[in-house]
C-alpha cells in the first residue's frame, strides 16, 4: 500500500519555510507584535505537522495499517486547519475563525495519538 504522507509532509516543510521567510521579510514591516506572533504559531504547528507526516509516511511504509492511514487524515487536516486558521487571524480574517482553531489542535493531536497507537500495535507483532 502507498502512502503519500512522505510526499505530502515534505510539501508542508516547504510550505512552513516559504512562509516563515515571508513572514520574517514582508510581514514584520507589516504586522504589528501580537500578529506576527501568531504568523510564527502558523508557521511552528505547519512544521510540526509536516515531520509528523514524514514519520507517518515511514511507519506506514514499514507496516501499512488503518492506524497510519488516520494518523496521516488527522495530521493532514489538523495542520491545515490550526495553521490556515491562525494565520488568517494573523493577516486579519475574521475573529470566528478563532473558534475553527481548536479543530485543528485536536486533529493534531489525534494524529499524534494515532502514530502511538500504531507503534504500539506494531512493536506487539514484532
Amino acid at each position: 500500500m502507498r502512502t503519500p504522507w512522505f510526499s505530502v509532509g515534505a510539501t508542508l516543510l516547504a510550505i512552513a519555510v516559504a512562509a516563515g521567510a515571508l513572514g520574517a521579510h514582508l510581514l514584520r514591516a507589516r504586522l504589528d507584535a501580537p500578529s506576527l506572533a501568531l504568523w510564527e504559531t502558523a508557521v511552528r504547528y505547519l512544521v510540526v505537522g509536516g515531520f509528523g507526516l514524514i514519520a507517518a509516511g515511514l511507519g506506514a511504509h514499514a507496516a501499512p495499517t488503518r492506524s497510519w492511514r488516520a494518523a496521516g487524515v488527522a495530521l493532514t487536516a489538523g495542520a491545515a486547519i490550526f495553521s490556515g486558521t491562525v494565520a488568517a487571524l494573523a493577516l486579519g480574517g475574521p475573529r470566528w475563525l478563532g473558534a475553527v482553531t481548536p479543530l485543528g489542535g485536536l486533529s493534531l493531536i489525534a494524529g499524534f495519538a494515532a502514530m502511538a497507537a500504531a507503534a504500539v500495535r506494531r512493536g506487539r507483532s514484532s
